[in-house]
C-alpha cells in the first residue's frame, strides 16, 4: 500500500492536470499493451498496434524504449517528467535533458530487475546520440498508438475531469481526495492506495499532489519513485467506449446516429453538458421529464457526442471533442 501523507498545506495545494497528460499515456499503452489483462474493450487496439509494429520497417528501433517499459514492475521516472504537461515536444525535449545522475540511478534500479540491451549502458551514460534515438522511438511509437485515438483518450480524462470539479464544488479539496475511491481512500490527512505493489509512504511536505487522470493506466494508480521529484498520482479514468481511431470503423455509425440529432430540445442538452451536468439537472434545466432527458442523452451518447460516467446514484454527462465541435460549429 502506498500512503500520501498530506499537511493542511498540502490539501489546499492538490489540483487535476488540466488536460492528459501525453508521455504518461504513452508509457502507460507500452504497459497495457505487453500485459495479461485482455480488457474487451482494448482489443481492437491492441490488434491495431500489434500489427503496425509487426510491419514496421524499423522495427529494431523500438526494442530500448519496450525494455525500459517492461509490463509489471519499476519502470524509470525520467520517462515521464514533469514538463509533459506542456504537451509532447515539451516532454520528449525533457527526456533529452536528463541530467546522468537520473539516467544512472534510474536505470541501475531497473536493471536489478529485468534483463537491459546494451544500448542502455550508453543510455546511463547519457549519450545525446542514444538519447536522441530514444525519444525518435517514443515518437514514433506515439504517432501509432496514442495519436490515432487520441480524442477518445481526452474525451475520457475530459469526463473524469468534469467528475473531480463537481467534487470539488460540493466538498471542496477533501471531497476531491475522498471522490478517488474505490482505487484510493482519503481519511485524516492520509490518501492511501490500495493494492499498491509496494510499501512505502510517501511525505509531500507542502509541495500539494497534482492527480493526473490517464485513460491507458489500469487499475492500480502510479507514483514516481523519487520523493524528491514534485509529487504527481496517476489514476484510471473509465475507458467509456474503448478505444477507436477517428476516422475508423466507429464513424460510419456516428453518421447514422448523428441524423437522429435534429432538433432545438437536443441542442439545448448539448450546451447543458458544456461543463457537465446530470440526468436530473438536465430534466429541471430544460423543464423536460426524466426519462425525456434520460433519452435525449442516449441518443447523443450513441453518436459519440456525449460521454455518461455513473457516480453513486447520479449520472453525470459532459461532451466528447466530436460534440464540443457540433455545439460550437
Amino acid at each position: 500500500m502506498l500512503k500520501i501523507i498530506f499537511s493542511d498545506e498540502d490539501v489546499l495545494r492538490t489540483r487535476v492536470a488540466p488536460a492528459a497528460d501525453p508521455l504518461w499515456e504513452l508509457v502507460l499503452s507500452l504497459h497495457l499493451l505487453q500485459g495479461r489483462s485482455r480488457d474487451p474493450m482494448m482489443t481492437t487496439w491492441r490488434r491495431a498496434v500489434a500489427h503496425g509494429l509487426r510491419t514496421d520497417t524499423d522495427a529494431e528501433q523500438y526494442r530500448l524504449l519496450f525494455a525500459l517499459n517492461p509490463p509489471r514492475g519499476y519502470f524509470p521516472d525520467f520517462l515521464t517528467p514533469f514538463a509533459s504537461r506542456e504537451g509532447l515536444e515539451a516532454g520528449l525535449d525533457a527526456v533529452r535533458g536528463t541530467s546522468v545522475d537520473m539516467l544512472r540511478r534510474d536505470l541501475t534500479l531497473l536493471a536489478g530487475e529485468t534483463p537491459l540491451p546494451s544500448s542502455a549502458t550508453a543510455l546511463a551514460r547519457g549519450e545525446p546520440e542514444t538519447l536522441h534515438h530514444l525519444t525518435d522511438a517514443m515518437a514514433r511509437y506515439q504517432s501509432l498508438a496514442v495519436k490515432p485515438y487520441w480524442s477518445r483518450v481526452q474525451a475520457a480524462v475530459e469526463a473524469d475531469r468534469a467528475r473531480r470539479a463537481r467534487a470539488m464544488l460540493d466538498g471542496g479539496a477533501e471531497g476531491l481526495l475522498a471522490s478517488l475511491r474505490p482505487n484510493m481512500r482519503w481519511a485524516s490527512g492520509v490518501l492511501e492506495v490500495l493494492d499498491y505493489p509496494d510499501t512505502r509512504e510517501l511525505h509531500l511536505d507542502g509541495r500539494g499532489l497534482l492527480l493526473v487522470p490517464s485513460f491507458f493506466c489500469s487499475r492500480t494508480p502510479v507514483a514516481l519513485v523519487d520523493p524528491t521529484l514534485p509529487p504527481v498520482l496517476v489514476y484510471p479514468v473509465d475507458r467509456l467506449a474503448g478505444l477507436t481511431p477517428a476516422s475508423g470503423p466507429a464513424a460510419s455509425p456516428q453518421g447514422e446516429a448523428l441524423a437522429a440529432l435534429i432538433g432545438r430540445t437536443r441542442s439545448r442538452v448539448l450546451q447543458a453538458a458544456d461543463e457537465g451536468c446530470t440526468t436530473g439537472e438536465m430534466a429541471r434545466r430544460l423543464r423536460i421529464s426524466a426519462a425525456a432527458a434520460s433519452q435525449h442523452t442516449t441518443v447523443l451518447r450513441n453518436a459519440g457526442l456525449l460521454v455518461s460516467q455513473r457516480d453513486r446514484n447520479t449520472v453525470l454527462h459532459t461532451l466528447t471533442p466530436l460534440g464540443r465541435a457540433v455545439l460550437d460549429a
